[in-house]
């Protein structure tokens, strides 16, 4: 009769070594039903699921696996497994699966265990861990805020309750400075192929009708405005045609001025840059103004953008806006846009933001992160990096650092 065998090596790792077994086993004819493995600090482990044909001698053949174990000073174990067992396993592999992702300046023991034992609670089951980011060296002066962490956790199975789940996981992103994302593997997750962006405290650190406001002298009146706006007393389109009114007479040198001294938010650049030699489509949707987007346009290689035209006469601001607002619903029917117009389905999209009124283009993206945002906005979207910068994102499609490497040479 057949037998099932499970065959576990596990030692030091060296060229060579997977070869030794595999070609012991090739010699017996057998069928290779499931392998894996995996090398944490130069330590080996291999996992094979074989089936031994009746013809084959399965005890001459752990004969010779345990003799190369020797030769080779590793350990080898072996593990029948029944054909109920193994049918069970195989019925099991229908399962939907999901990817979720670990974001930090560093992790920590902490963190991994309250995340598995969340994992734990709702019936998932891990597959696989790999790190995406890349080695620290122990004596690196690079600062905390420099570096970068990431850890992928593939599971299988559906939550018991995916809302509970969800709120379990934003509980431990809030106590533990971590941030976590939980993806359906789809074949959608690993062919994304557009990225929308806010651009105002999004792709840059600052909100320019603020700074265009300190200019006008009228930074005061405009914070209380966008505070009422907050509070729900004015709607969005109510108070940026009220903010932009105060900006009348400001001269268009003090655009120029402001441009100046914007900083592009951390990690913008290189994921922008990656995005690009990945083939990427990318787009600037924003409330703000696109004298600004288009400068970071050519700065960054944008390939869209759309934000409201600051209406300009005689070299000086009018107070007006030209055409409609770019608010909340506007950003949600330009995702749809262009999407339409690439030929890319909205699942392939991501959308980034950081307010209130990127809500609606977060929603119907299939991957919506919340950038940075306001602990609201954090817990509507489905997703948000708060510990990285921007190029974490990045990890969230699976781009490994020493990919990024690659990619930016």
């Amino acid at each position: 009769m057949r037998e099932i065998i499970l065959i576990q090596v596990s030692g030091s790792d060296r060229p060579g070594l997977t070869a030794g077994f595999t070609r012991i086993l090739a010699r017996y004819h057998l069928n290779i039903l499931d392998i894996g493995q995996a090398v944490i600090h130069d330590t080996l482990s291999l996992g094979i699921l074989v089936e031994v044909p009746p013809a084959a001698q399965a005890s001459t053949m752990l004969k010779d696996l345990l003799f190369e174990a020797h030769k080779r000073n590793v350990s080898v174990r072996f593990r029948p497994i029944d054909d109920d067992h193994y049918e069970e396993w195989v019925a099991g592999q229908g399962k939907d699966r999901h990817i979720i992702t670990l974001l930090a300046r560093k992790i920590t023991a902490e963190q991994l265990g309250d995340v598995t034992t969340v994992v734990a609670e709702n019936n998932l089951n891990i597959d696989s861990i790999a790190r995406l980011s890349g080695r620290v060296h122990l004596d690196s002066e690079t600062h905390d805020n420099d570096t970068r962490a990431c850890i992928e956790i593939s599971v299988r199975g559906e939550p018991r309750d995916a809302i509970a789940m969800r709120a379990a996981f934003l509980k431990i992103a809030n106590e533990r400075d971590l941030d976590i994302a939980f993806q359906r593997d789809s074949a959608f997750r690993r062919n994304r192929r557009l990225v929308v962006f806010d651009m105002d405290s999004t792709l840059i650190r600052s909100e320019v009708i603020d700074e265009l406001a300190a200019e006008a002298g009228v930074g005061d009146q405009v914070a209380r405005i966008t505070e009422a706006t907050m509070r729900g007393e004015l709607d969005f389109n109510d108070s940026f045609r009220a903010r932009v009114a105060l900006l009348k007479g400001l001269d268009e040198g003090a655009l120029e001025r402001v441009r100046d001294r914007l900083e592009l938010t951390e990690g913008a650049q290189r994921l922008v840059s990656t995005l690009k030699t990945l083939g990427y489509r990318t787009a600037i949707l924003s409330g703000g103004f696109n004298w600004f987007g288009h400068w970071l346009q050519q700065l960054l290689g944008i390939d869209y953008v759309y934000a409201n035209e600051l209406e300009i006469e005689d070299g000086k601001v009018t107070g007006k806006v030209v055409g409609s607002i770019v608010n909340g619903e506007r950003k949600a029917e330009l995702l749809r846009e262009i999407a339409r117009r690439e030929n890319i389905n909205l699942e392939q999209a991501i959308a980034v933001g950081d307010g209130a009124n990127d809500l609606p283009m977060l929603g119907i993206a299939g991957l919506g992160i919340a950038f940075r945002a306001k602990p609201l906005v954090r817990k509507n979207a489905r997703h948000a990096i708060s510990t990285l910068g921007l190029d974490g994102i990045l990890y969230l499609i699976g781009v490994r650092d020493r990919d990024q490497a690659e990619l930016l040479q």
